[in-house]
């Protein structure tokens, strides 16, 4: 067949692209050369309108064990010879068409990334946003979407440790599922995804190659449509029995010394592994793809070159060590081919039955090579307008707090996502397991190695629309703030930044505050961007999701034993609030869900104030001079009070006097403050370590044995707030 633009522009390439691809090559490229440029180029593949941007991050420094982007995923020092891996990855396209298997082949995807490098994976979390939770669609996405993780990682045997959920309507035809593995290693055993040797054979090991998947990287590439149910073959089928086998056979396979390199089939499939291998070494491969296990008859080349069925690898082997490869793949009945060998001219040669079917140079297909890097324009929004014009006045004040306090407990964002997280199996694989104590953040005993981790993920994406720079840094904040308070040291972030389409000016204007923004506070908390993914084109003919840069963050609990939680602890301890309080409820539910206003700045957000609040409640909990502590989010004060109850079913006498309105002292989404507890004979000294920090601390009451009381009126046990908090998004679904 001739090869004309208009074949490049089916496969998603520019006419610019395509004469670039021309001039690389010094010919004409064959359909099945196109199809490996479509795949590798692709937005999903080569970053290639995001990379510009996501250089100015902070890549180095602190306790990175391996530069930003360099592996399949971030290696930090957890200390005591120890390295933790972690990375989060989209499945957003995927999952909005197929819910189950794309978010199961999200979570599956992700694990991948990190026992490849040699790492076994420990924890899962996932940040998962969607449209109104009334709307049957959006029922049916959550369902999918949450069944998928759940089966996936129950059955793989990691448990899923903690997640966020969001429900607003710009999310309706584009659901946003983000998926975040961490794992340990010894942290000098890590295997590179590098092809290196010259005659070392190249394997395939895993599941057989089939037509699911084809074309997925350049599917998450666009924008989608009505008629993207269409292309439903973009979406992968996993198997996480296969994948279990597969994690252990590449772990023992490691020990055994053959493993030269080695790399997951994820987007893009045998292309992208073969060329960023071959790329990174310098190297080229020779290919026989006849070789390539398949479960459908009669794949052409293209088709096996961008096949993303799912849980594959290609491992480089030292020439010699082909048995042990063999022997423990036989061992665990998973599939192991030699497909073909290292080369030293750089070049990737695809063969069929002898039958030369592409020559390309690998560096040309590869960010960092021969990729494209594009600076685009953008401009501020033009609804920032109506975000300037806001005026709180026009809002009434609340006079009568408990019902307010009500109706935000049961609003989606707010109340609890117990019907979410007990399809998950938070204690499965319990050689290294959850505390499962409600904290911040979540504390996982990283057995063996001495030391807990702190992981969350956080983004208040309605924060990031108002203000993409301040929602940037504060995505960031949060993050650190949760692990902070829950007795650990942030040493780390990945993240996954999900947006609209680069190519709109104002979408990209928000992505370039919000990435700057990002880059400031990790700056500040000295918590380096060891990696992560960007997935643009989550827009529909309705215009964009709101900007979502999800912030995986992991910290380092010392001591496990001394780490904090969020809940009361016993009658007449002190409640104390540490931080100002602020004439502020611009972007908190409050405005947004009760009062119906869709287009209000960012919260209160001062950086230095942030961090130096952080420190003051590392210290505390340091010196053990406090019982539980619980940053302020969504709802305000009022809901981070009731929460702090819920555990252990104890309640709250709280007075405050203030100039303040009421509904922004008690339901105001102002950032940098926690509220902490402490007993009574600690409350002095927590005051004064406070003054001495030049952080305001409030006494405002105590604990009590489940009666709540605010500023005098009863607001009734803390067990019915509970239920409402519990069953509210039960009740929508049911």
């Amino acid at each position: 067949m001739e090869i004309t633009v208009q074949t490049a522009e089916k496969l998603r390439l520019t006419a610019e692209e395509f004469e670039l691809i021309k001039q690389k090559l010094g010919r004409t490229p064959n359909f099945t050369e196109l199809c490996a440029f479509s795949g590798m180029w692709s937005e999903h593949c080569s970053y290639k309108n995001s990379i510009k941007w996501l250089k100015t991050l902070p890549r180095d420094g602190g306790r990175m064990l391996v530069a930003a982007g360099e592996e399949n995923a971030g290696l930090m020092d957890m200390g005591n010879g120890f390295g933790v891996v972690f990375k989060i990855e989209s499945h957003n396209h995927p999952s909005a068409i197929e819910p189950f298997q794309g978010a199961a082949t999200g979570v599956g995807g992700i694990q991948r990334d990190i026992f490849t490098m040699g790492a076994r994976p420990i924890a899962s979390l996932n940040s998962l946003r969607f449209g109104n939770l009334k709307d049957k669609k959006t029922q049916r996405l959550l369902s999918g979407v949450v069944h998928g993780i759940g089966h996936y990682g129950n059955c793989f045997g990691v448990p899923t440790v903690g997640g966020e959920v969001y429900f607003e309507d710009c999310y309706h035809t584009n659901p946003l599922v983000n998926a975040m593995s961490v794992g340990i290693m010894k942290a000098g055993d890590m295997i590179s995804a590098t092809a290196a040797g010259i005659g070392n054979p190249v394997f395939f090991v895993g599941s057989a190659t089939g037509k699911d998947g084809i074309g997925g990287a350049s599917f998450a590439s666009a924008d989608i449509t009505a008629e993207s149910a269409e292309e439903l073959p973009a979406v992968q089928v996993g198997d996480p029995f296969q994948e279990k086998k597969l994690l252990e056979a590449c772990l023992e396979l490691i020990n055994t010394g053959a493993v030269v390199g080695m790399q997951d089939m994820g987007a893009a499939g045998i292309i992208c592994s073969t060329a960023e291998m071959s790329a990174k070494g310098g190297v080229g491969m020779r290919i026989d793809l006849e070789k390539v296990p398949t479960r459908q008859q009669n794949m052409k080349a293209w088709e096996l070159l961008l096949s993303e069925s799912q849980e594959r690898m290609l491992i480089v082997v030292e020439k010699g060590k082909e048995e042990a490869v063999l022997k423990v793949f036989e061992k665990w009945d998973l599939s192991a081919s030699n497909i073909g060998e290292v080369t030293g001219d750089g070049l990737l040669k695809f063969y069929m039955h002898g039958e030369l079917e592409a020559e390309i140079p690998a560096h040309e297909l590869v960010l960092g090579g021969g990729a494209p890097q594009y600076t685009r324009e953008y401009r501020e929004p033009k609804y920032f307008e109506k975000i300037k014009a806001f005026d709180p006045a026009v809002i009434e004040d609340v006079t009568d707090l408990k019902s307010v306090a009500e109706q935000l407990v049961q609003i989606p964002n707010i109340a609890s996502k117990r019907w979410v997280y007990t399809q998950y199996d938070s204690m499965v694989g319990a050689a290294n397991t959850s505390t499962n104590a409600p904290s911040d953040a979540t504390v996982v005993l990283a057995k063996g190695t001495g030391k807990g981790l702190a992981v969350t993920v956080d983004c208040n994406s309605k924060y990031v629309f108002a203000d993409p720079y301040t929602g940037g840094m504060i995505a960031v904040a949060e993050a650190a703030r949760n692990i902070v308070c829950s007795g650990g040291e942030p040493i780390g972030v990945t993240n996954c930044l999900n947006f609209g389409n680069p190519y709109d000016p104002e979408v990209y204007y928000q992505f370039v505050k919000a990435v700057t923004g990002m880059g400031d506070a990790c700056r500040k908390f000295n918590t380096p961007v060891t990696g992560g993914n960007v997935s643009f084109y989550n827009q529909n003919p309705d215009g964009p999701v709101y900007p979502t840069p999800t912030i995986g963050m992991v910290g380092i609990v010392d001591d496990v034993d001394a780490r904090m939680t969020l809940d009361f602890k016993n009658e007449g301890d002190v409640i104390i609030l540490l931080g100002t309080q602020q004439n502020d409820i611009a972007s908190s539910e409050y405005l947004h869900k009760l009062k119906k206003v869709e287009y209000s700045p960012a919260p209160y957000f001062n950086l230095d104030e942030e961090y130096n609040v952080q420190q003051l409640v590392s210290s505390l909990i340091k010196n053990k001079m406090i019982l539980s502590a619980h940053d302020i989010s969504e709802g305000g004060l009022a809901i981070n009070l009731l929460e702090s109850g819920f555990n252990r079913g104890l309640g709250f006498t709280v007075e405050a006097e203030t100039s303040l309105r009421k509904d922004a002292f008690w339901f105001g989404e102002a950032q940098s403050r926690v509220v902490v507890s402490c007993a009574n004979d600690n409350a002095a000294a927590i005051t004064e370590a406070a003054k001495a920090a030049g952080i305001a601390a409030t006494v405002l009451g105590t604990v009590t044995t489940g009666q709540v009381s605010v500023n005098g009126v009863s607001w009734g046990n803390i067990d019915n707030w509970k239920n409402l908090y519990d069953t509210a998004i039960e009740k929508l679904i049911n």
